[in-house]
């Protein structure tokens, strides 16, 4: 097997898009669970913008010309983040994957990032083999939660959209509990109309890119988490992560009617600070 990588363009979408979807539903249904993406054109999608979005870096697999693969490196914060990585099921094992693995930790390197994180599905113990093989380590054990949208509002939190004059504020909240900040994902969210504040007491306590897989939030306490969980319009995507160590927050969203569809495996290499407050991950970290 002749085995290259290059830089990803506009015309690998629909492929990259159709292993993507392939790769997630062949091994979430090898193991009876729902697919990641509802068809590959939802696929295809989101890597299209991932592909044209300046703060992301792709790569592509190619065996012989034929492209089996992609990885993406998230370039908007501090901290990378990886992923989605799928390579074609046709030549799962064949190298692929890892070689897409260390392309991205090679830009990485070059990059000079401090620290980089993944999230990997709990039941896919090959990927979870790879990563730690590569010198990750195990941070957080997630669950994704699913389910009806709440419509549950708290006496004295006021959720609303977020507009670019909170994006200070935003920051300074994450970079206390995390120890870093987020502004580039934040910056993104803030121009689509997805992202969302809550005030209490006439400050931001909390923030969301969105309540969703590819959304993080973060906030100074539990009851802020749920105003803005309450106040979601959706759960977009698989659903919204939760760290399991958080059991007050996961035993109000499961009271509330969500479901445990899943569990999930936050993972690092170099930089990485214990959280201190409220937070939802993304699928990316």
């Amino acid at each position: 097997m002749s085995l290259s990588l290059r830089r990803g363009d506009a015309a690998d979408a629909a492929a990259a898009g159709d292993i993507c979807y392939r790769a997630f539903k062949d091994i979430a249904e090898a193991h009876n669970f729902p697919p990641d993406f509802p068809g590959p054109e939802m696929a295809a999608g989101m890597l299209a913008g991932m592909i044209a979005h300046p703060g992301v870096f792709d790569l592509v697999a190619e065996v012989d010309g034929r492209l089996v693969g992609s990885n993406f490196l998230d370039e908007r914060n501090p901290v990378a983040g990886i992923g989605p990585i799928t390579v074609d099921p046709t030549v799962q094992n064949d190298g692929a994957g890892r070689a897409l693995m260390l392309g991205v930790m090679q830009r990485v390197r070059e990059r000079g990032y401090p620290g980089v994180r993944l999230v990997q599905s709990g039941y896919h113990s090959r990927s979870l083999a790879l990563y730690l093989r590569l010198g990750f380590e195990a941070r957080e054990l997630l669950v994704c939660l699913q389910g009806p949208t709440l419509g549950v509002g708290f006496p004295g939190y006021a959720v609303r959209a977020a507009t670019p004059d909170d994006r200070a504020a935003c920051n300074q909240l994450c970079f206390r509990v995390h120890g870093l900040e987020r502004g580039g994902e934040l910056s993104d969210a803030i121009a689509g109309g997805g992202a969302r504040v809550v005030e209490r007491d006439g400050r931001i306590t909390g923030y969301a890119t969105a309540i969703a897989f590819f959304g993080h939030a973060v906030a100074e306490t539990n009851d802020d988490l749920k105003a803005l969980i309450g106040a979601a319009e959706a759960f977009l995507g698989p659903g919204l992560l939760a760290p399991t160590r958080n059991g007050e927050l996961v035993r109000w969203c499961l009271s509330q009617g969500l479901r445990i569809t899943q569990t999930m495996t936050l993972m690092s290499v170099g930089l990485y600070n214990e959280p201190s407050g409220a937070w939802l991950p993304s699928v990316m970290y």
